[in-house]
């Protein structure tokens, strides 16, 4: 069965599935990149190969998502997938469902922080990752891969509040939230508390091992993981749109990403006005 990793982008999702990968599939509790391969990413091409959808559209092939996720499921194991996905409906296909998904993680993270990143990774001025991130349509996807294919790893995204809600409402899929600052602050006991609720939830009975969980923290610290990147790269980096000799830093402030310290006072004030519901909601103010 899927459990997902579940996220708006740059919200922390990364960091936790280097952490599930390392804890799950490694022998030792020593992260290698290779090891997040062994957690699936949806949707993505090769889980569409078998359905016909029309090459026009990018996001036509929503419709099998359901199909597509019976399919990973025939195997019936327990498998880890990650999205940038809203819970719920495009163009009335449903992004997934109970026969099809055993359990959730979302991470959420104060959004004045998730500019920041957001503004790097896609390189954007304020005001584009501003009307990005309030986009109640928005969507990504690869625009080479689908002039090249007539296909691309389509996720529809929507807004940042829009994104938290849809799967904060939904009552098919068990989930857990995790704030990205507690996972910061309380790494041990935040990510002990993760693998109870992937166990619980899984029906996994192997027993806690906690000596794996510290061997698993150090491996996977923000500044193991930013060495690795500069010394060896990183697979899940992207090449930067204004040179495409260069790929844009994915490890790239970690702790330093301080909203207070880095937006000017208009975008804080805006991003405060416009997410204040959700801000509240999660105790950020």
């Amino acid at each position: 069965m899927i459990f997902w990793i579940a996220s708006y982008p740059k919200s922390g999702n990364t960091w936790l599935r280097t952490l599930i990968s390392t804890y799950y599939y490694s022998e030792d509790g020593n992260f290698e990149d290779i090891l997040l391969k062994k957690i699936g990413q949806f949707p993505v091409k090769e889980f569409f190969d078998d359905f016909k959808h029309d090459k026009k559209i990018a996001g036509d092939t929503c419709k099998y998502w359901l199909l597509a996720q019976e399919k990973i499921n025939s195997e019936k194991k327990l498998k880890f997938f990650k999205t940038h996905n809203v819970f719920g409906k495009v163009n009335n296909f449903d992004f997934t469902n109970s026969q099809n998904s055993i359990g959730c993680l979302y991470v959420v993270r104060d959004p004045r922080n998730v500019i920041t990143s957001i503004k790097n990774h896609y390189q954007l001025e304020d005001d584009q990752a501003f009307k990005w991130m309030l986009n109640e349509k928005n969507f990504i996807y690869n625009i080479q891969d689908f002039k090249e294919s007539g296909y691309s790893d389509f996720q529809f995204i929507s807004s940042w509040s829009t994104n938290y809600k849809s799967w904060k409402v939904q009552k098919k899929v068990p989930i857990k939230f995790i704030k990205y600052e507690d996972l910061q602050n309380q790494t041990y006991a935040v990510f002990l508390d993760i693998i109870e609720f992937i166990n619980k939830t899984s029906n996994n009975s192997e027993k806690i091992d906690k000596n794996k969980i510290k061997k698993t923290l150090a491996s996977t610290s923000f500044d193991i993981l930013k060495k690795n990147e500069i010394e060896k790269g990183f697979s899940e980096a992207v090449t930067s749109h204004k040179d495409k000799n260069k790929k844009v830093p994915f490890f790239y402030l970690g702790p330093k990403n301080d909203w207070r310290k880095i937006l000017n006072e208009n975008l804080k004030e805006k991003l405060t006005k416009n997410f204040e519901k959700e801000l509240k909601d999660l105790s950020y103010i």
